[in-house]
């Protein structure tokens, strides 16, 4: 099985939609899934998720399944932390001191149990991880995959071919990955990150009964070189 994850395109936050570019972006990403084909597509609840699923829903003849747990505004809620500044709040991976502190020896030694570091008394963390863990564990069980997390291993219930697309977020999606790849998330949402519309491939092999997924590519961006259109990272770097 190969899983796609695809963040929504160039966003309007408030109202939740996209703009132009955008726009643009969803439809090269849709030409893109296309020639691969794809059986079932899924996208978080969120507006600009769905608009981004949009062309590819369309040209694939498909229904989106909706999945709440996918919505920005959960995990927003979930894995933020008050700013130094006092000017509300920022993802965890964003705030300068919790980058510092996720890549310390003392919560790096935590593992998965990040969230019972000292410093984030106060914070319900493992509700919010946790949230998601069962959220990856059903969705991945209802494609034939029961994790294992302690092994960090799926076993294979139904093996199977098929091509899965999911359209979602950001902030969601580096816990998502976390949670799916058995990979702690102070680790994963500091060294990785995705862009608009960049596509992440994941592949669930077969042998022996149990499958490790692993990543084929991160984020890649190529339909939006293909169509001519910017390849700025978050609209910040250009490579």
């Amino acid at each position: 099985m190969l899983l796609f994850y695809v963040r929504h395109g160039d966003p309007i936050y408030d109202p939740d939609s996209l703009t132009p570019l955008g726009e643009r972006q969803a439809e090269a990403v849709a030409k893109r899934l296309a020639l691969y084909g794809i059986d079932k597509i899924y996208s978080s609840t969120s507006n600009r998720a769905m608009l981004t699923s949009k062309p590819t829903c369309e040209i694939l003849k498909k229904e989106p399944i909706l999945l709440d747990f996918a919505h920005e505004n959960h995990a927003w809620k979930d894995l933020t932390v008050k700013r130094e500044d006092g000017k509300g709040v920022r993802w965890l991976f964003h705030e300068e001191w919790t980058r510092q502190l996720f890549n310390e020896k003392s919560i790096r030694d935590l593992g998965d149990r990040w969230y019972e570091h000292p410093a984030f008394e106060g914070y319900n963390y493992k509700k919010g991880i946790e949230r998601i863990y069962d959220g990856v564990d059903t969705l991945l069980g209802e494609l034939g995959y029961e994790h294992d997390r302690y092994t960090g291993r799926y076993k294979i219930r139904e093996a199977n071919d098929k091509r899965i697309a999911l359209f979602a977020h950001q902030g969601f999606g580096l816990a998502f990955l976390s949670c799916l790849l058995d990979i702690p998330y102070p680790m994963f949402s500091t060294h990785f990150d995705m862009g608009h519309t960049g596509m992440t491939v994941i592949e669930f092999d077969g042998k022996e009964g149990y499958s490790i997924p692993k990543v084929l590519t991160l984020s890649s961006d190529s339909h939006l070189y293909r169509e001519g259109l910017p390849t700025n990272y978050n609209n910040a770097l250009r490579f």
